[in-house]
């Protein structure tokens, strides 16, 4: 005898894909974008193996100011920030803080302030 398995024909939409995309997204680029970034900028470049000149003033504005750097940079803020504002919207349910609709925009709300937050900063530099 077969199993009755019952399908829902009119599923209620979610907008967990979007969260968990930009969740994804944040994550994979903390796990290897962030590192390399740390190694280069925080310990090859002070301890000399990478030329001083290479880290000047007009370099680094002239790549900021590149659509390459731009995304660069925003990235670098927003897309870390909208992964941990995902795991501390979980984590608060997972500790028994049920704050509902409340907290899911007050998480997602700060990590879009930050995303705004990075482009408004690459668009005065």
């Amino acid at each position: 005898m077969k199993p009755n398995y019952s399908v829902d024909r009119a599923p209620k939409r979610s907008d967990e894909p979007i969260w968990w995309g930009l969740f994804g997204a944040g994550g994979t680029w903390f796990a290897m974008i962030t590192p390399i970034t740390i190694l280069v900028l925080g310990v090859l470049a002070p301890l000399g193996v990478i030329n001083a000149e290479a880290l000047s003033y007009e370099r680094v504005s002239e790549f900021a100011t590149s659509i390459i750097g731009a995304l660069f940079i925003i990235g670098t803020l927003a897309l870390p920030m909208w992964h941990a504002m995902h795991r501390v919207h979980h984590g608060m349910h997972d500790l028994k803080f049920h704050t509902g609709l409340v907290g899911k925009v007050a998480c997602y709300a700060f990590a879009g302030l930050i995303t705004a937050l990075a482009v408004i900063f690459i668009f005065m530099i």
